[in-house]
């Protein structure tokens, strides 16, 4: 049997206690629910030892792996890309008193609060397009067909940005990326292979471009795909908008009535998957999944299971917690399906009464918001992670 503290030399128990002592509250804390980021935050202003430890690198390292999946903090919520025209209903965007922008439609679900870029917005409307490992997406809304359009990659939690330019590119012989509704799409990805992105949202990304373009001369849509060099928010070092990206991927038709679904790309396996609809008048409407390989640079059509019925907000696509790649429809006229969290088995629907969270296995539900009139939601998943006070972060300046 180990000796207990009152067996041991006195001088070993006032080196072994204080050993416990830390070892018994980071037990207590790995406990403490990560989708109240708010009770980390009172348990660090206790004392100088609890907040040593909420913040120590160890600590923070072994609660990401207690938790494993990062918990939903907030959503963002988008009109139709291409859109710059509020929708009835739909929540105002705060302004500046300069009256620009301030921030896209950010929703907190806990008590967490977005960082906004120490230098703001500039003169640009953004709306939300993605949001993975930690990042948000987001595109500009004004200067729809000019080409001084940008995307802009938010850290909500640092508040760092870094704005990228729009592919500039020439898609063989086709025309010009025109952008408006259902032409386009793009996704925010970590760059680091091998990567559990539970703690990543500082390092290196990616954004993948997705358009539907016209061949010259022809009819029928061709989508093709660009992919930017590994970008980072790296706020101690400068940053340049002028993004290199790839060549686009060899293209695939699809037809000329097809569009893209304004939800963002579900990532599965290495691979991305958008959602095209088909619908033209005195036709039956259908729709195709189009499922980009990031490690083959390969774009393929799949055949959606659901045909016959307009799949405006009533079908999305889902990255089941199997890591399959799932379908979810709905008959009712009275509810609508906004998105889906990666990588679980959750829905997200809005009704008359708000918004609420669903588990299409388990059936239980949960209400996370009073809104009502939505076009998409897009969750925003990560760990709270404070950083140290007087620390700032903007990379677009």
């Amino acid at each position: 049997m180990p000796p207990t503290l009152s067996a041991l030399p006195e001088e070993a128990v006032e080196e072994t206690a204080p050993v416990l002592l830390e070892e018994i509250l980071e037990q207590i804390f790995l406990r403490l629910p990560p989708d109240e980021p708010a009770c980390l935050v009172r348990a660090s202003l206790a004392s100088k030892l609890w907040l040593a430890l909420l913040t120590g690198p160890r600590f923070r390292s072994r609660y990401r792996e207690h938790h494993a999946a990062p918990p939903m903090l907030g959503f963002l919520n988008s009109t139709p890309w291409g859109s710059t025209e509020q929708q009835e209903g739909h929540p105002a965007v705060t302004e500046t008193e300069e009256g620009h922008p301030a921030v896209p439609p950010f929703v907190s679900t806990t008590g967490f609060r977005a960082r906004l870029p120490d230098h703001g917005w500039g003169h640009r409307d953004y709306n939300a397009w993605d949001c993975r490992h930690g990042r948000v997406l987001l595109g500009q809304n004004n200067g729809l067909l000019e080409g001084a359009r940008r995307l802009a990659v938010w850290d909500p939690m640092t508040g760092c940005r870094r704005e990228l330019q729009k592919p500039e590119v020439v898609y063989g012989e086709v025309d010009e990326v025109v952008y408006s509704y259902g032409l386009y799409a793009a996704a925010v990805l970590c760059a680091v292979s091998s990567c559990d992105h539970l703690a990543c949202h500082e390092g290196p990304f990616r954004v993948v471009h997705f358009s539907l373009t016209k061949v010259v001369g022809g009819d029928d849509f061709v989508a093709q795909v660009c992919m930017s060099s590994p970008e980072t928010c790296d706020c101690s070092k400068p940053s340049s908008d002028l993004a290199e990206w790839s060549n686009p991927c060899p293209g695939v038709s699809v037809g000329r009535d097809g569009y893209i679904e304004p939800r963002p790309p579900i990532l599965i396996n290495e691979a991305l998957h958008l959602m095209l609809s088909h619908f033209c008048h005195g036709a039956v409407p259908y729709a195709q999944i189009i499922k980009y390989d990031l490690s083959s640079d390969c774009l393929s059509l799949i055949d959606a299971p659901k045909g016959g019925v307009n799949m405006d907000n009533v079908s999305i696509l889902m990255a089941m917690e199997d890591g399959s790649l799932g379908f979810a429809h709905l008959k009712s006229k009275d509810i609508r399906l906004l998105g889906a969290v990666e990588g679980s088995d959750v829905i997200f629907v809005t009704t008359d009464l708000g918004i609420y969270s669903l588990n299409v296995k388990s059936l239980q539900d949960k209400k996370i918001s009073n809104e009502e009139c939505l076009v998409s939601l897009i969750p925003y998943m990560s760990f709270y992670n404070t950083r140290e006070k007087g620390e700032t972060c903007d990379a677009a300046h």
